[in-house]
């Protein structure tokens, strides 16, 4: 059926559009046309106007709707997982899997493998975070899991989850360059964090091949002045991109401002967000702004995307358009997926979210 979103203030991921309508059919943009020329057989879609911009992605999520991935790696968690992303505007998503054990993250792997299977949507991959991880920088991660990999590691993980392991944040220093190369060979995209590495090591580490980072300033060697870290490796290295979380809680609004300033396009949104849980390995303990785990330890947020969204243009001061691409065209990039995901653009997927003048979340639309 071709659709017809009218009555619409359109940012389309590279301009604002008045005037303008979105034309879709069988899940794809077909046009992006002024209004007066939209055909007659289309079916009107009022927007009352609205803001009309394209659906966020998140890169790293464990969870949503009292569903934990780590804790349940099944598909009826993802299918929750993935209406909570749908509640705050995120048609797509990588569910997250912490440092864990090789049997959780086996079935991890064939949960994502089965949701496909079954039709399920909004999935872009499977995100390792750990376990080849730094323990000087674990966070909240379980040390008992942490190890540097042998070739027989990443040699089972690539074959068991070839199609389906999309993204993996490591330490650069504890994996031999190689194996990383093996990885990013296979296509997976290799993300430096929870790591301690100093600045030499983290910036010929993306020199080597990594072009992205896992929630900036968070489980990572910090920028000093006589020692800038994997902190400074980022803010320097012309290319590498960088994942942030918005909440005020993982970073204070003002590092998340001066950050943008210096990153510009590479820096964008996850909401790093978890579910209470006080069984398994991994104890998460909701607080009135976050969860921490069973030792007090920042582990999660309580975000959405659209309330990181929001939270950039009101409380870092990130001007509205740029606030939308972190959510959504710069996520898409670094996933690779940027030729249909993250603008409002012929050929592009239909999924869109809707906010009224105050940058509040209407609706997602256009998901089929």
């Amino acid at each position: 059926m071709l659709r017809a979103y009218i009555n619409t203030r359109i940012f389309t991921g590279d301009l604002w559009l008045d005037g303008y309508a979105v034309l879709t059919e069988n899940g794809r943009i077909q046009h992006v046309l002024p209004q007066a020329q939209v055909p007659e057989n289309a079916e009107l879609t009022d927007l009352k106007g609205d803001i009309l911009a394209p659906a966020f992605i998140d890169l790293q999520i464990y969870g949503g709707n009292g569903k934990l991935f780590p804790l349940t790696p099944d598909t009826a968690t993802l299918k929750a997982t993935y209406e909570y992303c749908q509640s705050g505007g995120a048609a797509y998503f990588m569910p997250t899997i912490p440092t864990h054990s090789s049997e959780v993250i086996s079935k991890s792997i064939e949960a994502v493998r089965q949701y496909w299977q079954e039709g399920g949507q909004g999935v872009l991959g499977l995100h390792l975070e750990g376990p080849f991880i730094n323990a000087e920088k674990k966070g909240a991660h379980l040390p008992q899991y942490i190890k540097r990999p042998s070739a027989a590691d990443i040699d089972q993980l690539l074959k068991q989850g070839e199609g389906i392991i999309k993204m993996m944040t490591l330490a650069p220093e504890c994996v031999d360059a190689d194996l990383i190369k093996r990885l990013q060979d296979a296509g997976i995209l290799v993300s430096a964090g929870h790591s301690n590495a100093d600045y030499t090591t983290a910036y010929q580490s993306f020199e080597n091949g990594i072009t992205t980072t896992t929630h900036l300033f968070n489980a990572m060697s910090p920028f000093q002045h006589r020692a800038p870290g994997l902190v400074g490796a980022i803010y320097d290295h012309p290319t590498v991109h960088a994942s942030i979380v918005p909440d005020g809680i993982h970073v204070d609004f003002a590092a998340l401002r001066v950050s943008k300033k210096i990153m510009g396009e590479r820096l964008f949104l996850i909401t790093d967000a978890v579910v209470a849980t006080n069984e398994g390995d991994y104890i998460y303990v909701e607080e009135t702004d976050r969860y921490n785990n069973a030792q007090g330890v920042l582990a999660g947020s309580k975000l959405t995307m659209h309330k990181g969204v929001q939270n950039c243009i009101k409380a870092a001061c990130i001007l509205p358009e740029e606030a939308l691409r972190m959510a959504s065209l710069y996520p898409a990039t670094v996933a690779g997926r940027a030729d249909e995901l993250g603008k409002i653009a012929p050929g592009y997927t239909s999924a869109m979210v809707v906010l009224d003048t105050n940058w509040d979340f209407k609706q997602l639309i256009g998901l089929s």
